[in-house]
């Protein structure tokens, strides 16, 4: 059954999307408050090994992983507010976690138990908010501002992870760590009226393509998306060391540079993709990104180095609503949101094994390598949009 037509302005569009988007900024706010000051509190307070607090992070992106298909599913089959308010909730009952595993840090095995449990919560809140919000939206303008919605998504994404990351440090600061828990508890829970206020969207009933034959339609998109993201996870967990290692300061206005032109990119030229269509975006979005890798790959200046992040961050920003707008065309309305969960599946992965893989060969080849094969990476990416492109005017046999 297809979407029922939806007819609104452009600002009351905008209202609407804004509306719901607001939720994502909150989860990724809460996302990101304990975000750098967890592995020093694990490392530094609790005592365990380095390895330990890479994992107290990281086991928050695993549930991610794992619950992204699922949640997709059941947006489908429950409705997307729903999801954003389950999503809140683990956000909340995350807050509650960290902060008794905050108060416990006298006792560093219970501690450190209670604060995976609430990384747990906190990555299954991500996925429900994070897929429901875009759902939520879709139902709320219809699918014509697809483009829109996941774009404004992302730059909520960013916006919360970067206001919360120094807010959560601060906090710290100025009291201790379980307060961060208290601060994330709150966040979750004093938004969750509005959520339920919310209006409640169309459900598409129908029949539901199983989720092997969505992962079949989504493939190429998907793989086309973490090869581009190869670059944004280089960028994010390497700059800093590759800054240190040619003895320049001011790592940081490098992720600065890729996060604002990144959020400018998305704001400015996100209506192209309903004007060019989303492969064509995709293909010019990839050979940007492609060009500010090899910019930094080459960069024998720390201006030059911000420069190729500036224009890395400008090109990789419409990659994913591009290609996302291109996957959801391929599968019916009734499974648009387990097609949007398997699609930041390849997200997830590529963000996941960017750290380790790249680690390996810096090793082997040096900082600047990393760079170049995120590069070739992304015109690999940009070959598989132009296959794509290619396949759907091929004339019929």
């Amino acid at each position: 059954m297809s979407d029922p037509p939806i007819q609104r302005g452009p600002r009351a569009a905008s209202a609407q999307i804004l509306a719901t988007v607001v939720f994502t900024f909150i989860a990724y706010l809460v996302v990101g408050l304990p975000l750098a000051a967890l592995p020093p509190f694990v490392h530094g307070t609790l005592h365990f090994s380095s390895v330990l607090a890479g994992l107290s992070v990281s086991v928050q992106y695993l549930a991610t992983f794992v619950t992204r298909a699922p949640v997709g599913r059941m947006t489908d089959t429950v409705g997307p507010k729903i999801m954003v308010i389950l999503g809140l909730g683990s956000c909340a009952m995350s807050g509650l976690f960290t902060a008794a595993g905050g108060l416990l840090s006298a006792h560093p095995a219970l501690s450190l138990t209670l604060l995976l449990i609430g990384r747990l919560f906190l990555g299954a809140g991500e996925s429900g908010v994070g897929t429901g919000a875009i759902g939520w939206a879709i139902g709320r303008v219809g699918p014509i501002h697809s483009a829109r919605i996941i774009s404004w998504n992302g730059v909520a994404t960013f916006a919360g992870i970067a206001i919360g990351a120094p807010l959560g440090v601060t906090i710290e600061g100025l009291t201790a760590f379980w307060v961060i828990g208290l601060v994330m508890l709150a966040g979750g829970l004093l938004v969750l009226p509005f959520a339920a206020s919310g209006p409640v969207t169309h459900l598409v009933r129908g029949p539901q393509i199983p989720m092997g034959r969505v992962f079949g339609r989504v493939l190429p998109h998907g793989a086309a998306l973490a090869l581009g993201s190869l670059g944004f996870g280089t960028i994010a967990s390497f700059v800093t060391l590759f800054f240190a290692s040619r003895h320049w300061g001011h790592a940081a206005v490098a992720l600065s540079a890729f996060g604002g032109f990144f959020i400018l990119s998305r704001l400015l030229f996100v209506s192209s993709i309903a004007r060019q269509g989303g492969l064509r975006v995709a293909c010019v979005s990839f050979a940007g990104e492609a060009a500010g890798l090899v910019v930094m790959g080459l960069a024998a200046s720390p201006l030059m180095a911000v420069a190729g992040a500036a224009l890395t961050g400008f090109g990789f920003a419409l990659v994913f609503p591009a290609l996302g707008v291109e996957a959801f065309q391929r599968v019916p309305s009734t499974s648009r949101g387990a097609a949007l969960g398997v699609f930041s599946v390849f997200l997830d992965v590529a963000l996941g094994v960017t750290g380790p893989l790249a680690g390996v060969l810096v090793g082997i080849y040096g900082y600047s390598s990393i760079f170049l094969i995120a590069a070739v990476a992304a015109v690999v990416g940009g070959g598989i949009t132009v296959a794509l492109g290619a396949r759907l005017v091929r004339p019929a046999s």
